[in-house]
């Protein structure tokens, strides 16, 4: 991750953080006279006026081309935790809060980032981060849906292209790129770099500064009112701001570079808080998804599984028996291949919540472990027939199905759920190995490629489509179908590409 962000045109972690703004920010919203915190401000006053300068500095084919070029590089080196589980449930929140935004993006994806340090960002084009440390920092749902909703201002409100067009365009987004990349990275200050950058480059430091800072306002104002309007508590983004305080302290020398980089204060507390205490008060209960994927999410984030599985038993011998934290447990022992102990924690909380989708793809998992494939098989079944709109239900059970020698009914339970498609490219993934054991290979490389060229990597596109292409067997339809697809993927790669060049390794 140290070197990957560098190359690409990362503009637009505008806040890589979330917790980006200093005291000044907060100490200017209070003493502006364009800010009341006691009025929302209309809905319509939220919105970029049409016409404004942010499309000519970047418009959204080059925001969407950035931010896809910026996840292809977290996807390359396998920066991101790909759980279909824990990807759903935050995309799920995130259009949650799209809808209550009274906006209508066109695009947005939501991901993990494999990194215990707390954080988040958006890039162009409706990507938005989270970093595992954000989620299992979280106390509440509101605090996740708190940062969610800052990141989504971000997005909707299109401050990447607004800040181009303050600051002089794509070259300064180039600039910004190599220095927001150290944000999420944590491996430099930020404002050293920014420092150095403007100083070589001619751009005015304090001017980009100073537009970020307002950005970060604008979308603490609107991420606030996003979050009651969707059904939150809007205490929930101060309560995020309280838990990094509290964290700081705990930390005390030894600090994570976030943190130290971008310092949370009581000042920005209170002004989160008043914003929030001008809207109608409401007791929020946590979800019961929201439990289990933080503590999904709690034995990713452990070094290895035996330490999620100590410090969940710990919890639960302290009085903590809670779903959530059996989940956990049963995750952890899951991952250790300990199947039997997994099974005897998780049981409690199924029999409790018989029909729960997450518990329900443990439970099948934790079976298909045990080598019960007809009872895992049919567990899973269970679980789709019970939420069959639900992507990870279907991606589960058609890789379930492949491993138990069934891939052309895996195929078929892919096909015939077309939410899958398009948001989800696993599902492209799948389709090939079920292809590729049916024996059916020229169907397997047009597949991968399909998966390789989404996740941004035309190379190996392209060499999947040659190997098709040399099959000796292929018939005329596959043959057009296979040179098709590789005319396009050629397009996206420049004229000059070595196949034989290969990527920087990660450091």
């Amino acid at each position: 991750m140290r070197r990957i962000l560098v190359p690409v045109l990362m503009a637009a972690l505008i806040g890589g953080a979330w917790t980006a703004a200093r005291a000044q920010t907060a100490t200017a919203a209070l003493q502006s006279p364009l800010v009341d915190t006691a009025i929302p401000l209309p809905r319509d006053l939220n919105l970029p006026q049409i016409g404004d300068p942010a499309d000519s500095a970047l418009s959204p084919a080059e925001e969407a081309r950035l931010g896809a070029s910026v996840v292809a590089q977290l996807y390359a080196y396998e920066y991101l935790l790909e759980d279909p589980q824990l990807t759903e449930y935050l995309t799920a929140m995130g259009w949650r809060l799209a809808a209550a935004s009274g906006t209508n993006p066109e695009h947005l994806e939501l991901f993990v980032v494999k990194d215990p340090r707390i954080n988040a960002f958006a890039l162009p084009g409706g990507y938005m981060g989270f970093n595992a440390g954000l989620l299992t920092a979280s106390s509440s749902e509101s605090e996740l849906a708190g940062v969610m909703a800052h990141e989504l201002a971000h997005v909707t409100q299109r401050h990447i292209a607004r800040g181009a067009a303050q600051s002089g365009g794509l070259s300064t987004i180039a600039t910004w790129a190599a220095v927001l990349a150290a944000i999420i990275a944590g491996s430099a200050d930020p404002d050293v770099i920014l420092a150095a950058v403007a100083a070589g480059q001619s751009i005015s430091y304090q001017r980009q500064v100073n537009f970020t800072r307002a950005h970060e306002l604008e979308a603490d104002r609107i991420g606030i009112q996003t979050l009651a309007e969707a059904g939150f508590d809007p205490d929930g983004m101060a309560g995020f701001f309280q838990t990094l305080e509290q964290q700081s302290r705990l930390y005390g020398s030894g600090i994570p570079e976030f943190l130290r980089t971008h310092p949370v204060n009581t000042t920005r507390v209170a002004e989160a808080q008043a914003r929030a205490a001008s809207m109608p008060k409401r007791e929020v209960a946590n979800s019961l998804e929201y439990g289990l994927m933080r503590a999904r999410t709690q034995v990713y984030a452990s070094r290895q599984p035996s330490d999620a599985v100590d410090g969940f038993s710990a919890l639960i011998e302290a009085g903590e028996d809670t779903p959530a934290h059996r989940y956990g447990l049963a995750f952890a022992l899951h991952q250790l291949g300990q199947n039997e102990r997994a099974m005897e924690a998780l049981q409690p909380v199924l029999d409790r919540y018989p029909r729960q989708a997450n518990l329900g793809l443990l439970q099948a998992s934790i079976q298909a472990g045990q080598g019960q494939t007809d009872p895992a098989l049919a567990t899973y079944l269970r679980t789709l027939n019970l939420h069959p709109r639900w992507t990870p239900a279907v991606l589960e059970y058609a890789e379930a199905l492949i491993h138990a020698g069934q891939p052309e009914l895996a195929r078929e339970v892919l096909l015939s759920h077309e939410q899958a498609f398009g948001t989800r490219l696993d599902t492209y993934r799948l389709l090939s190995h079920a292809a590729r054991d049916v024996g059916n290979n020229a169907e397997a490389s047009y597949q991968m490629a399909t998966y390789l060229f989404l996740r941004g990597d035309p190379g190996g596109a392209l060499s999947q489509l040659d190997a098709g292409l040399r099959i000796a067997s292929l018939t005329p339809q596959d043959r057009a179908r296979l040179a098709a697809r590789r005319a396009e993927v050629r397009e996206a790669l420049p004229r000059n590409w070595d196949p034989d060049r290969r990527p920087l390794p990660r450091r």
